[in-house]
């Protein structure tokens, strides 16, 4: 089922989401649910929050690039960069991240903030250790926007957005595009 898409504005997206304390068939239908959600708006990425939802939950899935990565580690095995659509959409809750260098500024944009992109610094890997829906923990390494939308997508589940992340200067230019979008969200 698709969802509706929490918009900027909507306090749901500032708040840090409750654990996932069991999986149950509830939560394996909105997982399902958000998957669906996501393809249908074309993202790369959603979180619960996104969808209404206090949950630390949410979906991944860039095979629509494999060349978006230049590696990918999964459980210690180097997948091929064309064989990662076989591991995707990635379904996590609770995530751990480690973040490692260097750093990198990247366009983002996001599926609750429609219209506004700017780049934003992140590092440029990710090691995650990301329990799955069937009991079993996911241990990924990764560079490019599959690490980027990963850490995208546990900002959500902490209550950041990426527009917190800009630079003075980036803020500046987003910020009449944020001003009109809370504005369209209080009507």
């Amino acid at each position: 089922m698709i969802m509706p898409i929490v918009q900027y504005g909507d306090p749901v997206l500032r708040k840090k989401c409750k654990p996932v304390a069991k999986v149950t068939e509830e939560l394996q239908t909105l997982a399902a649910d958000m998957i669906e959600t996501m393809e249908d708006a074309a993202g790369v990425g959603l979180a619960a929050p996104q969808v209404g939802v206090d949950l630390q939950l949410a979906v991944v899935d860039v095979s629509h690039d494999p060349e978006c990565i230049s590696f990918l580690k999964i459980n210690g095995e180097d997948i091929a960069p064309e064989d990662m659509p076989d591991h995707m959409p990635i379904v996590f809750f609770n995530p751990e991240l480690e973040l490692l260098e260097p750093m990198e500024a990247d366009k983002e944009g996001c599926l609750s903030i429609q219209g506004v992109q700017a780049k934003v610094n992140r590092p440029s890997i990710v090691r995650a250790k990301l329990p799955q829906l069937d009991g079993s923990v996911m241990e990924l390494e990764s560079d490019g926007l599959l690490a980027r939308a990963i850490q995208h997508e546990t900002d959500h589940l902490n209550g950041i957005l990426y527009v917190d992340r800009l630079t003075s200067v980036a803020k500046v230019r987003v910020n009449a595009a944020l001003k009109r979008l809370t504005k369209r969200q209080q009507y």
